[in-house]
């Protein structure tokens, strides 16, 4: 029982716009493996082909995707909902998983799950989301993104969804990942002198990194714990 309590958290980890699954996968495990190896990582492509030129090309080999498409404003999406049955889908086959880890798209998308859960519109066959690790996040109804039909009340209370948030300097996503904090009761943050990347991680970021573990952890054993006593 007790090695149960103390299993790592299993995550879902989103990529990015027009990136894959294998380049997320290369980022995040240049970590230190203080981090790595407290947590079980499982990398997911999304399920939609790149409809265009990946930002990426210069750094990563293809094949690119994407989680869902946008008009040219963000104002009007498609693919949405397929998109969210994709998600629940793989993870009723994989599951259990206990969070999210995502980065730029995966991160808007990542942002709101907890919301459109909580509100019966999205991942409704699977357990509570329990915690995220947003990376160069933002939110659907923000500056940049207008809402979906099914995001619209994501973000209408503060989520108690435990949740780190991890933001760069330099990165355009930050006055939006800055106003994404604001969704969020008591979110870790951290900050990093480069732009719209995944970052490697410094020591004070570690550190930040492990409480936030440790915090989640416990509550991932308690969830556990009244699971076996139901």
């Amino acid at each position: 029982m007790g090695s149960q309590m103390l299993r790592k958290p299993r995550v879902v980890c989103l990529h990015g716009f027009r990136t894959s699954a294998e380049i997320l996968k290369k980022q995040v495990l240049r970590w230190p493996l203080t981090v790595l190896d407290k947590l079980d990582l499982v990398f997911l492509d999304a399920p939609f082909p790149a409809q265009g030129k990946s930002d990426v090309e210069a750094f990563f080999d293809p094949p690119y995707y994407e989680w869902f498409q946008a008009n040219q404003n963000f104002t009007e999406y498609t693919n949405f909902e397929e998109c969210l049955e994709y998600i629940e889908n793989y993870m009723i086959k994989n599951g259990p998983f206990d969070g999210f880890l995502g980065f730029s798209q995966g991160a808007v998308l990542s942002a709101a799950l907890p919301g459109m859960q909580r509100d019966g519109l999205a991942l409704t066959r699977i357990p509570k989301i329990k915690f995220l690790i947003l990376i160069s996040g933002a939110k659907f109804g923000w500056s940049k993104f207008g809402h979906h039909k099914l995001s619209c009340k994501a973000f209408s209370t503060p989520l108690e969804c435990p949740s780190l948030h991890i933001t760069g300097e330099m990165d355009f996503m930050k006055p939006e990942s800055t106003a994404l904090l604001e969704s969020f009761v008591d979110p870790f943050v951290i900050n990093h002198p480069k732009g719209h990347t995944v970052p490697r991680l410094d020591e004070r970021s570690t550190e930040v990194m492990l409480e936030f573990i440790e915090r989640i952890k416990k509550t991932t054993a308690t969830d556990d714990e009244q699971n076996r006593s139901a």
